[in-house]
């Protein structure tokens, strides 16, 4: 019986994302905590692509990896929080770690590659799960369905924004 590769593939992410977890509330040292946080985010964004959610995984990478991590690791540095050093067994478990991240590199490049050229994906169980994922999907339901919600969430945020600036205006 041949195993499907979609399944080895959300094993092989989900492993990943509950390792990376684990490390990251592990780690005493923060920058090596972001750096597990940005390993699982990637994890997430593989395991969105596996649901055929295109968008939420490239947003996944753009917002929450490119964008809040970087914040995150800029406000470590400014306050200076990594500077413990303790270098008894660091190089070997960096190296270790560096190893299984490119061995699972390599897994999934080989399984992207074998999927292609067997065919396509198997059919999904659900009858619309082609379009949900995807930005018309998304966008026709944020503009649709949840068009009040949504707009009344921007202007919470638009009434947050010009509470910060007041607040921070009468500071100066």
């Amino acid at each position: 019986m041949p195993v499907n590769p979609e399944f080895l593939l959300f094993f092989f992410l989900a492993a990943v994302a509950v390792s990376t977890a684990v490390l990251m509330i592990t780690r005493r040292n923060p920058v090596e905590s972001a750096v597990c946080l940005i390993g699982n985010f990637f994890a997430l964004a593989g395991l969105y692509l596996l649901l055929r959610a295109q968008f939420l995984a490239v947003l996944q990478v753009i917002v929450y990896t490119g964008a809040i991590m970087v914040l995150v690791i800029f406000v470590i540095m400014l306050l200076n929080l990594g500077t413990e050093r303790n270098t008894t067994s660091r190089p070997k478990f960096r190296s270790t770690i560096g190893v299984m991240f490119a061995a699972g590199l390599l897994l999934e490049l080989l399984v992207i590659v074998g999927v292609r050229s067997v065919g396509s994906l198997p059919p999904s169980v659900l009858p619309m799960s082609e379009s949900i994922g995807t930005v018309e999907g998304i966008g026709s339901a944020l503009f649709g369905r949840f068009v009040l919600p949504f707009e009344i969430t921007s202007l919470l945020l638009l009434v947050a924004i010009i509470g910060a600036v007041l607040l921070a205006k009468r500071r100066i």
